[in-house]
């Protein structure tokens, strides 16, 4: 980052970035991605347009920086001592009602990466790649334990089971996902196929 991005973004509040992020996420739910503006995100959080461009440089930007800052917390803060115990630490780190509004705006996202590059992108970049290197850590951790034997294929895919149970269980059931639905898939899917 310059140093003149740093200055300007250094005039923003941490209080007044999390108003930001939270308008942003509300307009996303309110309207979706195609339908939310710059314009729109200005009028609500009282900015100017061209304060938003200049600190976050686009809207994909700025969607992917309030959804990285709704995370409640980093994995890499979760160390039990077990693999078990990590995943069920993860899961625990947000409740039902995050968890709908979650799944509520990552349904809209979901149609809207298809058809653009910058958002997908922006996305991968502050969100899924981060989570993706904590998830590692955690199984690299259970693999130097023993846990989990290094060669074992179900490896590649965790990241693949957790989001399918995601979209499963809409899909299929037409309910979203709860932690109580995520402890039984998890006991009963991903651990036994790590061979815990």
């Amino acid at each position: 980052m310059t140093e003149a991005a740093t200055t300007r973004r250094s005039r923003i509040t941490p209080e007044r970035e999390a108003e930001l992020y939270e308008a942003v996420l509300d307009l996303l739910r309110e309207v979706g991605y195609e339908a939310l503006t710059m314009d729109a995100v200005a009028a609500r959080t009282r900015s100017s347009k061209a304060t938003l461009y200049r600190q976050w440089g686009s809207k994909p930007e700025l969607i992917a920086k309030a959804l990285r800052h709704n995370k409640p917390t980093s994995l890499d803060e979760i160390d039990t001592g077990s693999l078990r115990g990590d995943i069920h630490a993860m899961m625990a780190r947000s409740d039902d009602c995050q968890m709908d509004r979650d799944a509520a705006l990552m349904r809209g996202l979901f149609h809207a990466i298809h058809g653009n590059a910058e958002l997908h992108q922006a996305l991968r970049q502050l969100l899924i790649e981060p989570e993706l290197d904590h998830l590692n850590t955690l199984l690299r951790r259970a693999v130097d334990r023993g846990e989990v034997a290094a060669d074992n294929p179900a490896l590649d895919f965790v990241i693949h089971m957790l989001v399918g149970g995601f979209v499963a269980r809409d899909l299929i059931e037409d309910r979203t996902v709860d932690r109580e639905f995520l402890t039984s898939y998890i006991d009963a899917v991903i651990l036994p196929a790590l061979g815990i």
